[in-house]
């Protein structure tokens, strides 16, 4: 384990005050859940990039290809802006 001076705003601090006490923890505790989650969302984005680029189209698309086209179930139909229901078909699916 490694010691980190950190120099914060005063209202900053405060407020860390404040959530680490709502939440039962030291302030201690929560900055370093708070790095840990950053850290968590930049190693994602990291990793979803690099299997990003070793995608292709043509096998997505092939892959879709064989989703079959079924009505969804009740409460999870896709909206459109104007709340009326999307109508998808294989060619916009594809497409996408």
């Amino acid at each position: 384990m490694s010691t980190l001076s950190l120099r914060l705003p005063e209202s900053l601090h405060r407020q860390l005050g404040e959530v680490a006490e709502q939440e039962g923890i030291s302030i201690n505790q929560l900055i370093n859940s708070a790095v840990g989650e950053k850290m968590s969302a930049l190693w994602t984005e990291q990793y979803l990039s690099a299997r990003a680029k070793r995608g292709e189209r043509k096998r997505f698309v092939a892959a879709l290809s064989k989703v079959p086209i079924v009505e969804p179930v009740a409460g999870d139909r896709l909206q459109s802006p104007a709340n009326k229901p999307l109508q998808r078909t294989r060619r916009s699916a594809a497409r996408r």
